[in-house]
């Protein structure tokens, strides 16, 4: 036997749990492999992964100008022929003197960059933030990531202490949260969304898993917010940040805003944190000073979906320069964010504007993916409003819907003979039978007693929901 074994690994990476990628992720990447091979013992020609935002995997195109000027990058030779680039590839000026630009601050995006980014790059970050919130923005207090995750691991990291360090983290959760928290051996402190009010924000449930957790010795420090969020989909009012940043204010926590999903609302408009803290700092001189938040963003979604580009940042506010110097040292040691992706960044706070040669097929291609996402979203929730037991809020943002579900006594109990939890047997065999893989509530966390699943609105068409509801018919046939 080897040196190490399931026993002798790091116990903590052994306790992570990471739903979106596990047992259904898995099984459903098998199915597809036996699809490729030309098996045709399966009810289903495809395999549709619902389970991960992970829009070009599933048919998004990538957005011409960013990929135009990537491409030239990559390969700064084909600069050498701009007649050819322009007469004969189609691509316009501005995609020229945007490469240029970018070339002229990075050197080569096969060199290392500055730890913390390009230093250009940021000061284009800083900019779209003034224009985002009206607010100005310091290049020296952002840092670019490896996608927005890599910024999470970062500021958890630096921020616990010890395991009796405490995170507030909404329920359901993206489990990047609680998963890197096990890792890091600290306490997560879940707090609970309100699913009867579009899963808002509920500020007693908030205080109330606070003051447990601080009674039973966790030191809490942090609170995160998902916001538009995920698994949910909620997106929040500007009277939720207040009543959150007030809390976190009173009680001198860390606000953690993950707003990976900021342009994807259908319902109502995006409010930054940055934006309301602002306001909040200007209609109370002085109440607000001391509020630290870090705010991340990422090219993973919006309607970029460049995921596997691993490009994003975050942005601190109100941090102890100390402490800053010490998450610049953590972001050193992994040297910096793949710089190609840092581009990206660049071309998506600061893409084409009107009157620009690209702007037109820009503008186009993105509402084209925009009210694709829309429509997708309302015709997945109509199908789960005609499915028994089913029940799912109208989509509000992200990328997402977190549709609940009752099931019938029969089917818990075939889930127990086989070891499973309701929700996670309703889900393979809807993978088995339909060849369309989401995720279990239980990945997320969700109330006691109650069951739900994810599912992304991300694949092109509509005839895999049509095998959702056939198939959830024949299951609640199979089970009554």
């Amino acid at each position: 036997m080897g040196r190490l074994n399931l026993n002798n690994i790091n116990p903590h990476v052994r306790a992570a749990e990471y739903a979106v990628r596990g047992e259904l992720a898995v099984k459903s990447e098998e199915l597809r492999a036996q699809l490729s091979k030309g098996t045709t013992s399966l009810p289903f020609d495809q395999v549709i992964s619902a389970n991960i935002g992970n829009p070009q995997q599933l048919d998004q195109k990538p957005i011409t100008f960013f990929r135009q000027v990537l491409s030239l990058l990559e390969n700064p030779q084909l600069l050498e022929k701009e007649d050819v680039l322009i007469n004969g590839l189609g691509y316009k000026t501005d995609v020229v003197e945007r490469a240029k630009w970018l070339l002229k601050h990075c050197g080569s995006v096969g060199a290392y960059s500055a730890s913390s980014g390009v230093y250009a790059i940021k000061e284009s970050i800083a900019k779209f933030l003034e224009r985002r919130d009206g607010f100005p923005a310091n290049p020296a207090n952002i840092y670019l990531s490896a996608g927005a995750s890599s910024g999470v691991n970062t500021l958890l990291h630096v921020l616990a202490e010890s395991p009796k360090s405490g995170v507030l983290v909404p329920i359901p959760q993206y489990p990047l949260y609680t998963a890197t928290l096990s890792v890091l051996n600290a306490t997560c402190v879940p707090y609970y969304l309100d699913e009867s009010k579009a899963w808002g924000t509920d500020l007693e449930a908030i205080r109330a898993s606070y003051e447990k957790a601080k009674s039973e010795g966790v030191d809490v420090r942090c609170i995160v917010i998902i916001n538009p969020g995920n698994p949910t989909g909620a997106s929040l009012s500007e009277a939720d940040v207040r009543a959150v940043i007030d809390f976190a204010s009173k009680e001198k926590l860390v606000i953690m805003a993950d707003e990976v999903y900021q342009t994807n609302v259908f319902i109502g408009q995006f409010h930054s944190f940055k934006g309301v803290l602002r306001k909040l700092q200007q209609e109370n001189p002085g109440k607000y000073d001391d509020v630290e938040l870090a705010s991340l963003h990422s090219i993973s979604k919006g309607m970029v979906g460049e995921c596997g580009h691993r490009g994003g940042y975050f942005e601190l506010v109100g941090f102890d320069a100390e402490v800053e110097a010490q998450i610049y040292k953590f972001v050193s040691i992994m040297l910096c964010a793949p710089v190609i992706g840092q581009c990206l960044v660049e071309l998506m706070v600061n893409p084409p504007q009107p009157g620009e040669p690209s702007f037109e097929l820009y503008d186009k291609e993105y509402n084209g993916i925009a009210n694709g996402l829309r429509e997708r979203a309302n015709a997945l929730h109509k199908a789960f409003e005609q499915m028994e037991g089913v029940e799912c809020g109208e989509p509000q943002g992200a990328m997402y819907l977190f549709p609940t579900i009752t099931l019938p006594q029969k089917a818990i109990e075939a889930a127990g003979a086989e070891g499973r939890k309701p929700d996670e047997f309703y889900c393979m065999r809807l993978l088995e039978a339909t060849g369309v893989c989401v995720v279990p509530g239980s990945g997320f966390g969700q109330r006691e007693g109650t069951l739900h699943f994810r599912t992304t609105f991300l694949a092109p068409g509509t005839e895999w929901v049509s095998r959702i509801i056939k198939f959830h018919q024949e299951f609640m046939d199979k089970y009554r």
